[in-house]
């Protein structure tokens, strides 16, 4: 894959006569996310080796592939109108999940579990689903073929798209069953083509999908990391930890939360504004807290009136030791974070800069950090 580009390997005992260049076409002109989750959701079951489904098993798929995404993440999948999410995928999600009590980083059997069970639920959502993207995803393929296309009926682009498959391979055709029922069988020249090449696909519709979004949720940050459940281990807290350990030598410093000592041994590092928004580790936003609160924190926002002003204190303290020269070990410790933890151009030119008084430090700290705090608010993160 190139530039976001479909590039897929022709290979004349498979692909010679496939309308490659249609097939690249597939995500064109969204009007919803559901074309990125529709081809998504096929590619993934033809890697399982399904041969036969219908549109109900297909929006199964989708609502696993966007569950993490729009729970975990706060991310909404095609913006709000009226104040409302447009997205009936993203609805179904959020329904799904407070009919349930499922957690964000719940597993797909479960996920599948309960969509069998709150079906009827679901049903509206589903059904906005198929209404046209089955259809308008197949459009590349009708250009191609320079066919002036009836969109508003749907038995007669069932009919085209079964009289184009003859003369050239669709992905898969649309039977015509009733509603949900509805038959999706997949082309066995593009089941080969597409096993061939899942790689390559799912990066492509990666790709496509993280622009739309981005699109919709221009606050939110480090969105291509957010498709997905991500690797604990991606977070780098070994030297913010030690730096704090240093400190603790040196002096108390008073929980944000809990108003007391932190006592050695007994604290987490944790963020203040919650990592699954900010998707990074930097020195600014993270702080020793009791360890027996991590868990009822979470994801969640600190109310800020509340809690900040404490919070800034213990990073204003941070900041006078690793500028105290009578304290070389904490300044060398802080330089370690640089790697992992110091990346933002205002923390360094600004707030790590010598000489800030505290109410310069505070200010600098306020303004950089409300922004992105008021986001994640607005983006439906919980305030604890």
């Amino acid at each position: 894959m190139m530039n976001g580009e479909l590039d897929l390997i022709i290979d004349g005992k498979y692909y010679n006569n496939l309308d490659v260049v249609g097939f690249s076409q597939m995500l064109k002109d969204p009007s919803y996310c559901y074309k990125f989750y529709w081809l998504e959701a096929i590619v993934k079951m033809i890697s399982r080796d399904v041969v036969n489904t219908s549109f109900n098993d297909i929006i199964d798929e989708m609502i696993c592939n966007a569950w993490y995404t729009v729970l975990e993440f706060h991310v909404h999948l095609s913006g709000f109108l009226l104040g409302e999410p447009r997205d009936a995928l993203e609805l179904a999600v959020i329904t799904l999940q407070e009919l349930s009590g499922l957690r964000a980083d719940a597993d797909t059997e479960s996920i599948r579990n309960e969509i069998s069970k709150y079906d009827n639920a679901l049903r509206e959502y589903k059904n906005r689903l198929t209404r046209n993207v089955p259809y308008r995803a197949l459009s590349g393929f009708f250009d191609n073929a320079k066919h002036n296309v009836d969109w508003g009926r749907t038995g007669a682009l069932i009919k085209y798209a079964q009289l184009l498959n003859q003369s050239t391979p669709l992905p898969y055709v649309i039977g015509e069953s009733a509603g949900l029922k509805r038959e999706v069988a997949f082309s066995e020249e593009w089941i080969s083509l597409i096993k061939d090449n899942t790689v390559s696909i799912l990066g492509w519709i990666q790709f496509e999908k993280v622009k739309w979004l981005q699109s919709n949720n221009p606050e939110v940050p480090s969105l291509v990391y957010k498709l997905a459940p991500m690797d604990e281990k991606m977070r780098k807290l070994n030297h913010v930890r030690a730096l704090w350990e240093l400190i603790l030598e040196q002096q108390p410093i008073i929980d944000v939360f809990k108003d007391t000592p932190i006592e050695k041994g007994k604290y987490d590092i944790d963020h203040f504004i919650p990592w699954s928004f900010v998707m990074n580790d930097e020195l600014w936003n993270l702080m020793p807290m009791d360890s027996s609160l991590n868990s009822s924190k979470s994801n969640k926002l600190p109310d800020w009136n509340r809690f900040f002003g404490k919070f800034a204190n213990n990073q204003f303290i941070l900041y006078g030791m690793i500028n105290d020269d009578s304290h070389p070990q904490i300044r060398n410790s802080f330089e370690k974070c640089y790697k992992d933890n110091l990346h933002s151009i205002w923390a360094n030119q600004e707030l790590y800069r010598r000489g800030n008084t505290q109410t310069e430090f505070y200010n600098i700290l306020e303004k950089n950090m409300q922004p992105v705090y008021d986001s994640a608010k607005r983006q439906g993160y919980l305030v604890w």
